[in-house]
């Protein structure tokens, strides 16, 4: 053996590497490889390191939560190896929009999304776990389903600590919520903020970027995030921006004024010089499926004169989210409680009932979008309507005989919630078309579940069991829509790019050891929308700061996650786990 090592810097011959400060260091000739001790050896696997590069056949070696060499090791060297012949090495996936901020609490091991290689949950569309207020966290507590939880934060800081504390199996990091903080000031009223209100939001934002958030989330076709306009947008950026925090997206509409969102999306940008992200790039339903090319050309013309526009999705022709997003955003004002009692009310009823059959650009309607018989009732708190699970909106307006709009009402009103449905909105031509774009990286959308307990309660979409195994299965293997590499980069490395994050998302050097081993021909999706709760397979080793969470397709109950903190963090000098020091402003 030549006893060689690989990194970012090349190849070193007979010399140990350390990474700090985002520097490779030499530590000085070593006597052969008898003298380096490593606690693993990830051997003999295809590597792809997440650049886009091809795979080599190599070995990983781990000390400790990192990589500390690449290349042809001698298998003694190690304490422990793991044989990775006939599998892809791979850096742990980034989930860019993850639901995952109470099925962690309720099961750290993550199970649906560690069996996809996800190593890193990204939260914050819109809604973040803080910072809230009293009132906030008495209306989180009531609306909480089968599972109770107790609320002991009040920031986001303390939120993402709290789930570190408690033991879980990904890392996480998240946005601060637009929503959120515009909540924590206004609560859930349509109005513009004060200039004294809009200062302490951008207080808000600030705080939680000192706290390691990585930028700011909206979600604008719902109420209350619907409220707020360009300029209070703009305000939340420009303060996010003094952290270098990125602007991140579910756009103002994705169908009937998808490319007027666009055109939003990136003045927020512009006007902030912050980089931006949309959320589930998409054209939702059939009379915007012709739009793909003229948002692509939008986006790829902001890129062309240095506005930094990025985008994820989820790889299904379905979305998912509540009835809310049938009805108009005034009827919603105040929240859950004050919605469901104007519903009972026959004048309200009457006028809601008309907006939601009527073709409208002035707020999105998903239900007219998709049709009721595009629209399937998933989630619901109330036991007794949960005989409708797996139904259409069509088909329980059918056997209840009323409407598909009057049943909608009735359903929020009965069930104590927004109800969750799927919505079937885009053409699989297009959600091809979009994996394929070079910019764009892949999220969930939804909750890391398991195939037991309470998460059997209710139904859900496909794509928390299979979105990131099918990226891989369906458009690598079967489709060829992506080489291996390209997949492997917009997994890793182009969202880690994306989100400024030190030491992660590439098989490097001196990274945290964020690591999967899969089988190519295996790797698939297997949840389905008629039976979702069923765990992707072909994923073999995943590892999470050096601690292996997935043995042989199987989960090790180790809870090795941590919080990863964005660039504006305060801690980064202070960080004892051999973080870099602070990026540069």
């Amino acid at each position: 053996m030549t006893g060689r090592l690989l990194s970012g810097a090349g190849l070193i011959q007979g010399a140990g590497l350390l990474r700090t400060a985002g520097l490779l260091l030499a530590l000085g000739p070593l006597t052969g490889w008898a003298a380096e001790r490593y606690d693993l050896l990830i051997d003999d696997g295809t590597i792809y390191d997440g650049s886009g590069a091809p795979g080599f056949v190599g070995d990983i070696a781990i000390r400790g939560d990192r990589i500390v060499a690449i290349g042809d090791i001698e298998s003694e060297a190690a304490a422990r190896v793991v044989d990775a012949s006939g599998l892809v090495v791979a850096p742990g996936f980034i989930n860019m929009l993850s639901w995952a901020v109470d099925s962690l609490i309720a099961d750290g091991k993550s199970q649906g999304d560690i069996r996809q290689g996800v190593t890193l949950e990204v939260f914050g569309e819109g809604e973040s776990m803080g910072p809230l207020t009293d009132a906030m966290r008495a209306e989180m507590v009531d609306q909480q389903g089968d599972f109770k939880f107790d609320i002991p934060w009040t920031t986001l800081g303390e939120y993402l600590d709290y789930l570190e504390e408690r033991g879980i199996s990904p890392n996480v990091a998240s946005f601060v919520g637009a929503t959120t903080v515009r909540v924590h000031e206004l609560g859930a009223v349509d109005r513009p903020p004060t200039p004294e209100e809009l200062a302490t939001m951008q207080d808000l934002v600030r705080d939680a970027m000192r706290e390691g958030a990585l930028g700011v989330g909206s979600s604008l076709i719902y109420a209350p995030a619907f409220y707020a306009d360009t300029d209070e947008l703009v305000a939340l950026m420009l303060a996010a921006a003094e952290y270098q925090g990125m602007y991140i997206s579910h756009m103002r509409s994705e169908g009937n004024r998808l490319l007027e969102s666009i055109d939003e999306l990136i003045h927020i940008a512009e006007a902030s010089g912050a980089p931006a992200e949309i959320y589930h790039l998409k054209m939702s339903g059939r009379e915007n499926w012709n739009k793909f090319d003229a948002a692509v050309a939008k986006i790829e013309a902001a890129r062309a004169r240095g506005v930094r526009i990025t985008a994820d999705m989820y790889t299904y022709p379905a979305g998912s989210t509540g009835l809310d997003a049938a009805m108009p955003p005034w009827v919603q004002e105040g929240g859950y409680a004050a919605w469901a009692e104007r519903l009972t009310d026959p004048a309200i009823r009457e006028r809601v009932h008309q907006e939601m059959e009527t073709a409208t650009d002035d707020w999105e309607n998903l239900m007219l979008a998709a049709g009721a018989e595009g629209t399937l009732l998933v989630g619901f708190r109330n036991h007794d309507l949960r005989k409708y699970t797996g139904m259409t909106l069509a088909e329980v307006a059918a056997e209840r005989g009323t409407d598909p709009a009057t049943t909608a009402m009735d359903l929020v009103v009965e069930d104590g919630s927004r109800v969750q449905v799927i919505y079937f909105l885009m053409s699989e031509e297009n959600v091809a078309r979009a994996v394929a774009l070079p910019w764009v990286s892949f999220g969930s959308d939804a909750a890391s579940m398991a195939t037991e307990g309470h998460f059997l309660n209710t139904s859900t979409h496909p794509r928390a069991y299979g979105n990131f195994a099918r990226v891989l299965g369906k458009y690598v293997r079967d489709e060829k829509v992506l080489t291996m590499a390209d997949a492997i980069h917009k997994l890793t490395q182009l969202p880690a790019t994306n989100l400024k994050l030190v030491d992660r998302g590439s098989l490097r050097v001196g990274h945290y050891a964020d690591v999967v081993a899969f089988d190519p021909a295996d790797i698939r999706d297997n949840a389905t929308f008629e039976d979702p709760h069923q765990y992707a397979t072909g994923m073999v080793h995943v590892f999470v700061n050096g601690e292996q969470v997935l043995r042989n397709g199987e989960h090790t109950g180790s809870l090795p996650g941590r919080v990863v903190h964005g660039p504006g963090w305060s801690g980064w000098q202070a960080d004892t786990r051999g973080a870099a020091s602070l990026p540069a402003r």
